[in-house]
């Protein structure tokens, strides 16, 4: 069939006003009916003029039914003069150049209340491990790029001395059961419930994604992502569990929504700039008012990069569960690049984690530190100052490049044997040396978790 021709001539010539609704639906139609009849489009495109409000929240045209009900403002925005309220945990730790964006953030006109975290260092838009609370609108990137990126820790009733006595075997089942970065992918990969989610059919941009996350599923990114094996150490005698105290064999996964989440970000952050553009040194934390079409798009968008990225760690666990031939007794798992709607004093706001781990009262969470350091399961103490949050891991003290001129194999090697961690893959930019003390970081925020155990990671398998 012929490729669709549509003028924005056509579209007056059937009722449509001039301005700026001939474009958005050019380009709808154009990007989606691109191999349908004429006829059939502009029949359509009267049924959506006909009636624009039946078609509001539409995947395909609901953008156009907006702009006929309701159209969006592009307005340049700017700072307020003001901060939000704010607190920031370990400051004396934190480079002054996260602050800054943290601080930036706070003027935002949407922002309402802020928070860093004690491994807060300088990401995109907010800063690693910082927390913002906005008014009916989300930031992309304030997400930020991966999407759902969490830790997931299985344990198991098995005599951690394992590792010690077949540690040959442990090694192969990470190397055969793992996969790592862009271009490894599994050989089987089983049918998931994910893929029947209602955004991959009905969000145009993410059903194109469909096919590159199901080749990705079950696999992990490049850089600080990794799969461990390693000790768990249960301290609390009171813990959600119901284990003893004691020693047992753990498996902690931390990962992302992959390409889906990367192109998901991307795409909504192009958009964010366009209806929000923002000064200079605030650009990348333009919003979307979740009140718009947009805006909801990207919150189903969102929901299903971090579902996909909970599937992804599931099917990881299950992999190596079923190599090892033992299920699982407790688990534990969180997102910590994320947006919630939560109660922030009295009213429904939109909760920004990008880099922090959700710590509401009583919730479990895992906080890890490095590879060659131990990282904790914490239970939420629900502290508001911090927006019931805490740290997501031990945080940067040198950049990739900074650790990658710096460093040297040799001092990576000392360091791991020092710990009797074996490593498969990584480089001098994940290196322990690259990363806070964890134990200062954790005294640092003593107000906002409890420590329930600890996980010390034995073979890690990262990117190669």
């Amino acid at each position: 069939m012929a490729k669709l021709k549509l003028r924005g001539r056509d579209l007056i010539e059937i009722g449509y006003p001039q301005g700026k609704v001939i474009s958005i639906a050019m380009d709808i139609m154009l990007r989606n009916y691109k191999r349908e009849r004429k006829e059939k489009v502009l029949q359509r495109l009267r049924t959506v003029l006909k009636n624009p409000e039946k078609f509001l929240g539409d995947g395909i045209v609901g953008k156009i039914a907006e702009e006929l009900v309701a159209p969006v403002k592009t307005k340049k925005q700017s700072l307020r003069s003001q901060r939000a309220p704010f607190a920031i945990f370990g400051s004396a730790g934190i480079q002054q150049e996260a602050k800054h964006q943290l601080y930036t953030a706070l003027k935002l006109p949407i922002a309402r209340a802020g928070a860093l975290m004690p491994d807060g260092h300088m990401g995109y838009g907010l800063p690693i491990g910082g927390v913002l609370a906005t008014e009916n609108a989300v930031i992309p990137y304030g997400v930020g790029v991966d999407i759902g990126c969490r830790m997931c820790l299985s344990i198991y009733d098995i005599p951690v001395s394992y590792l010690a006595g077949h540690k040959d075997k442990y090694v192969k089942l990470l190397q055969y059961h793992t996969r790592f970065g862009g271009d490894e992918v599994h050989q089987k990969i089983p049918m998931h419930p994910i893929f029947q989610e209602a955004a991959f059919t009905e969000i145009p941009m993410v059903k194109k994604l469909k096919d590159r996350a199901f080749k990705q599923f079950g696999s992990s990114g490049g850089g600080n992502h990794f799969v461990e094996f390693g000790a768990v150490e249960i301290l609390d005698p009171m813990n959600e569990f119901g284990m003893p105290v004691g020693t047992y064999l753990g498996v902690l996964s931390h990962s992302g929504s992959r390409g889906l989440g990367a192109a998901i970000a991307k795409h909504y952050t192009n958009l964010a700039k366009k209806q929000t553009p923002m000064p200079g040194e605030a650009k990348e934390l333009a919003w979307l008012d979740l009140n718009t079409h947009d805006g909801q798009e990207y919150w189903m968008a969102m929901h299903l990069a971090g579902a996909y990225a909970s599937a992804c760690h599931h099917d990881i666990h299950r992999r190596l569960s079923k190599a090892i031939g033992a299920r699982a007794i407790a688990t534990v798992e969180n997102h910590h690049n994320f947006a919630w709607k939560e109660e922030v004093e009295g009213q429904e706001m939109i909760v920004h984690r990008k880099g922090a781990t959700p710590a509401g009262e009583n919730v479990l969470g895992v906080i890890p530190g490095s590879m060659t350091a131990p990282g904790f399961i914490v239970r939420g103490k629900g502290n508001a100052l911090s927006l019931n949050s805490a740290s997501h891991g031990a945080g940067r003290q040198l950049s990739r490049r900074k650790a990658k001129s710096t460093l040297t194999a040799c001092d990576l090697k000392k360091k791991l044997k020092d710990h009797g961690v074996t490593l498969l893959g990584g480089g001098l930019d994940e290196a322990p040396m690259a990363y806070k003390n964890i134990h200062s970081v954790m005294a640092h925020q003593e107000e906002l978790v409890a420590v329930v155990g600890t996980f010390t990671p034995k073979i890690v398998r990262m990117d190669y």
